[in-house]
C-alpha cells in the first residue's frame, strides 16, 4: 500500500474515532446537570468525581487521538473506559423489545469503537501525527 495513502487513512480513522468522544464530551459540559442526573439514575456512585473524569477522557482523549499525541496510551485508556460505560449504560437485558434493540445497537457501537482503539494501540497513529514528529 502507498505510504501516503496508509498514513492518510490512519489520520482519517483517528479523526473519525475521536469525533464521537469530542462531541460527547462537549455535550456533557453543555448539559452537565442533566448528565449528572442520568448517571445517578443508573446507579453510578461519586458522580461529582466521575463526571469530570468522563469529560476529561472523552473530550481530552478525543482531541489527543485526533492530533495523534500519546495516541497509543490514550487509545488504551479509552478502551478501558468503554468497558464499564458499555456494561452500565448499554446493557439490553431486561428491557422492553424496542429499548433493548436500541441498547444492543449502542453496545455493538461501543464494541466497534473499542476495536478501533485497539487498532490505534497496536499500530500507532501513523506518520501524520504529533507522536511521529516526536519520534514516539
Amino acid at each position: 500500500m502507498n505510504t501516503n495513502l496508509q498514513n492518510s487513512a490512519a489520520l482519517a480513522g483517528r479523526i473519525l474515532l475521536a469525533l464521537i468522544f469530542i462531541i460527547s464530551g462537549y455535550g456533557k459540559i453543555a448539559g452537565y446537570a442533566g448528565t449528572a442526573g442520568y448517571m445517578a439514575s443508573k446507579g453510578v456512585p461519586l458522580v461529582g468525581i466521575l463526571l469530570p473524569l468522563t469529560i476529561l477522557v472523552e473530550l481530552g482523549g478525543g482531541l489527543l487521538i485526533a492530533i495523534g499525541w500519546k495516541a497509543r496510551w490514550v487509545a488504551a485508556v479509552i478502551f478501558l473506559f468503554l468497558i464499564p460505560v458499555t456494561l452500565v449504560f448499554h446493557n439490553p437485558s431486561g428491557l422492553a423489545a424496542g429499548e433493548a434493540q436500541q441498547q444492543m445497537i449502542q453496545l455493538l457501537k461501543n464494541l466497534s469503537i473499542m476495536g478501533g482503539m485497539l487498532g490505534v494501540f497496536a499500530f500507532g497513529p501513523g506518520s501524520f501525527s504529533i507522536d511521529a514528529k516526536n519520534g514516539a
